[in-house]
């Protein structure tokens, strides 16, 4: 995580924290002239469009008058969702065993996208078991995005 979004992180956590939810993770996203600073909230009863309405709310006050992001933007609130993109090593612990989509921003081991189980989380990255069998080992410093992809039962009852 870069310090911008570390400082960032710091700054709107407690924003978030206040009204009972978590900060799950920050993406500020530049296309051309359009830029997006999204936050991603969640909660141990899942988060509802009001749950979003409220946090953002707060967080816009605190953007306001703190002025972290100089220019306009748009902020978004969302809930993680069952796709959640993981941010913090903590993050990947919690969802040890799911099955993951991996993107780095260099190659490792020839490649720059994984998929797989996550096996194993360590204080500097984690061991994939990859669906072509065998395992790799990731330093989060390489993964650009790690996203859960989402499993479904397929049990009729």
């Amino acid at each position: 995580m870069t310090t911008a979004k570390r400082d960032l992180k710091a700054l709107l956590e407690p924003a978030v924290t206040a009204l009972g939810f978590e900060l799950w993770g920050i993406e500020y996203i530049v296309r051309g002239r359009h830029r997006l600073l999204r936050v991603y909230i969640d909660g141990p009863e899942g988060i509802t469009v009001d749950d979003c309405a409220s946090v953002s709310h707060q967080v816009s006050g605190v953007l306001d008058v703190e002025d972290p992001i100089p220019g306009e933007y748009t902020l978004e609130v969302s809930s993680p969702g069952l796709d959640r993109v993981l941010f913090e090593p903590e993050q990947y612990a919690r969802y040890a065993g799911s099955l993951l989509n991996l993107r780095l921003a260099a190659p490792v081991a020839g490649r720059r996208r994984f998929r797989g189980r996550l096996k194993s989380v360590t204080d500097t990255g984690l061991v994939l078991a990859t669906d072509d069998g065998g395992e790799q080992a990731i330093a989060f410093a390489d993964i650009d995005k790690g996203q859960i992809e989402p499993e479904f039962s397929n049990n009729k009852r």
